[in-house]
């Protein structure tokens, strides 16, 4: 076999064997951010961080040109609804995204038995109300978004590829989707389970 052919088969024979190169994907925009953010079916929390850290970013990037948005847009007044509702969805997949990690840490009940581990109890609930605290300041903004995309000029606009950002909005509007009510009683819970730890004595047991 001449020297030309047997190099070209063994060439031939190492792409087969050898994965194609990677090429890199460069994460630039809001809708790029936003679709890496995904649920795991057990929610660890490094994967919850991982989350956040893709939601915020997202709320920092710039939006991707209409053509590539989320849902379909037609016109100036459709893009400005989309980005209202975009920022509102991203702040509350943030609120959720911080009330499992705030239940990570999060104590329920304070038992007798855990009066040794009193400290380290006391430092898992001051994580956790550092969660709880960080959802209700989002929620604010998520309700500041929601009423913008709820304005009357917009009443008659549905953008139905995300349907269910419209629905949430409508939820906040009319009340049943109400963050601050769900934060503030794991907050008032944390307090009542906090007062039972320090009020034991970590060397009775």
């Amino acid at each position: 076999m001449k020297p030309g052919r047997a190099l070209t088969g063994t060439l031939i024979t190492l792409s087969l064997l050898l994965p194609p190169p990677l090429h890199g994907y460069f994460v630039q925009y809001k809708e790029q951010y936003y679709r890496l953010y995904h649920l795991h079916y057990i929610q660890y929390p490094d994967d919850t961080m991982e989350n956040i850290y893709w939601l915020e970013q997202a709320l920092k990037a710039d939006f991707a040109n209409p053509l590539y948005a989320l849902a379909l847009i037609e016109n100036e007044t459709q893009w400005e609804k989309y980005r209202y509702l975009f920022t509102m969805h991203v702040y509350l997949k943030l609120i959720e995204q911080y009330l499992y990690l705030g239940n990570k840490w999060n104590k329920r009940n304070a038992y007798f038995y855990n009066a040794p581990w009193k400290e380290q109890n006391l430092e898992s609930l001051e994580t956790a109300e550092t969660c709880f605290r960080a959802a209700l300041s989002y929620w604010r903004d998520a309700l500041e978004w929601a009423a913008k995309s709820r304005e009357s000029r917009f009443r008659w606009i549905n953008l139905q590829r995300v349907q269910f950002w419209e629905d949430e909005a409508l939820r906040i509007e009319e009340g049943d989707l109400n963050y601050e009510t769900i934060i503030n009683r794991e907050l008032a819970l944390l307090r009542q389970v906090r007062e039972k730890f320090q009020a034991m004595d970590e060397n009775t047991y």
